[in-house]
């Protein structure tokens, strides 16, 4: 409950435990078993920073959390407890000015991001990627700016991925070398982001992360509820999600320094599933963005079971702490019971590791930072209870107040001319050129053995009228030969008739 510039969080040996608004920026975490009360806190908590006029963003994995959107309902245990932390006077059940989102585009606001956005390093940390293919995807994002490709949904990144490869060879002399296996890894890499519901989530319209920075007329913090109970069964996507929202607010939003509320405050449930196998680059990524988003005015409070879900890296930079009850059956779990209490400031009246497998429902350990930056001794503190509704929204009134939040723009998917629409136009322009190519060489081939056939043909009928003049010639010589002959026979017949009468005539006196 916000009052007088603190966040009222409970009681503690009948003192009441604040936390600083101007500290609030310097994040947080929220542990303990499942049933012990994380989520009324992290309900607690958000009223309160709406309370103060700070935006807010929730992850909601179990579809309760939504039922901030409603008021809370009157009841005799919550009369006990409206009591005993002494807010009768200021306590009111209330509904708090609630936008819903959705990346499964099924109880929110679609949200989206585009690849470009995402961009290639936190792109390679998500998917796991070698040196070598990280390598390849920061060529073939440089490409896609170079020649003007929008890289907005994945389809543009795996049909660019696929066009590099089969030309990598134009691409040597000014980018590098590209390997098709390295190609072939990234492709892989892709396939369980996508089957998560990659494709929903990167696209257009993208997400304008001041979106989430509004605050209502009454200058209430919006709180901005993601439904998450489909998401955290894809920790891929999930991930995904988490360190591209911290980017980009990093990214975005100006230095602010010291202030006296934060601009923003996240809450991310599950948060194990961030970090659960995540290689030593991607936990470095998250370790740089939880330090220096800070300095922007934003805060974040992870929640989880255990702090031992936290790498250290991380876990150092939380600085405000509400651990409620852990059970220790085992001994792994006797071991993270007691990192979880010497991540706590000692309280000389108690021992943390014992007080912490004691604890009841809505019961923790408190510790946060005074208003000089000083973390406060651990301290056993039942926490206050919310003023919204402990349980599911009503899903008429989500989509009543879906319809007046002024976030419909986002509704409807576009698909903007992009990388696969354009390669798709070369990649056939390329195919058509190489079919007239390959039609032309056709033809040429068939032009050279048309001719070829030609003068073969050509060849065939001079030779054929060669003989056939020889053949004439020879007739006429036959003939002219049968000719000389007969004359021949004809001028010896003559003579010898001749000399015969000769002859006759001398012998007879003739």
């Amino acid at each position: 409950m916000y009052t007088d510039g603190q966040i009222y969080m409970g009681l503690a040996d009948g003192q009441r435990v604040n936390m600083q608004l101007n500290m609030s920026n310097r994040h947080g975490l929220i542990a303990g078993a499942s049933g012990t009360g994380k989520t009324i806190t992290m309900k607690a908590m958000a009223e309160s920073f709406s309370d103060a006029g700070v935006p807010v963003f929730l992850c909601d994995v179990k579809g309760d959390v939504s039922g901030i959107a409603t008021a809370g309902v009157a009841s005799e245990s919550m009369d006990k407890r409206i009591d005993k932390f002494g807010i009768r006077d200021s306590f009111s059940y209330k509904a708090y000015p609630v936008c819903f989102w959705d990346i499964y585009q099924e109880g929110g606001h679609p949200v989206r991001a585009t690849i470009s956005d995402m961009g290639p390093e936190l792109l390679s940390r998500i998917l796991g990627l070698t040196a070598a293919q990280e390598g390849v995807l920061n060529i073939v994002f440089r490409i896609a700016d170079d020649k003007g490709l929008l890289l907005i949904d994945l389809k543009d990144l795996r049909i660019l991925l696929n066009y590099v490869a089969e030309h990598k060879d134009d691409y040597l002399t000014t980018y590098g070398s590209i390997s098709k296996q390295s190609v072939g890894g990234i492709l892989r890499a892709l396939l369980p982001l996508e089957n998560q519901g990659g494709d929903l989530f990167f696209g257009e319209p993208d997400l304008d992360i001041y979106d989430w920075m509004r605050t209502d007329v009454y200058g209430k913090g919006i709180v901005n509820v993601l439904n998450c109970v489909k998401l955290v069964q894809n920790p891929t996507l999930y991930a995904s999600f988490l360190l591209w929202m911290m980017s980009e607010l990093f990214e975005k939003l100006p230095e602010a320094g010291d202030l006296e509320k934060p601009k923003l405050v996240f809450f991310f449930d599950e948060a194990h599933l961030l970090f659960a196998d995540a290689p030593k680059v991607l936990v470095q990524k998250i370790e740089q963005v939880v330090k220096l988003i800070r300095s922007k005015g934003v805060g974040i409070y992870f929640v989880t079971q255990s702090p031992s879900d936290i790498p250290d890296s991380v876990l150092a930079q939380l600085s405000n702490r509400v651990q409620h009850a852990l059970r220790a059956y085992t001994p792994a779990e006797q071991k993270a019971v007691r990192a979880a209490a010497q991540s706590l400031r000692a309280n000389p009246a108690f021992k943390a590791e014992e007080v912490i497998m004691e604890l009841g429902v809505g019961e923790a350990l408190t510790s946060f930072l005074d208003e000089n930056g000083v973390p406060g001794i651990a301290q056993r503190t039942s926490i206050i209870c919310p003023q919204s509704f402990m349980g599911p929204v009503d899903e008429t009134e989500r989509r009543n107040l879906m319809a007046r939040d002024g976030m419909g723009r986002y509704d409807e998917a576009v698909d903007n001319i992009s990388a696969y629409e354009v390669l798709t136009d070369t990649i056939e322009h390329e195919a058509k050129a190489q079919q007239l190519a390959a039609e032309r060489a056709q033809l040429e081939k068939d032009k050279e053995a048309l001719a070829k056939q030609q003068a073969k043909l050509q060849e065939s009928a001079v030779k054929q009228k060669q003989k056939e003049w020889e053949a004439a010639q020879k007739k006429k010589e036959k003939a002219a030969e049968r000719r000389q002959a007969q004359i021949e026979r004809q001028l010896i017949n003559t003579g010898a008739q001749v000399i015969k009468r000769g002859i006759l005539s001398t012998l007879f006196g003739k």
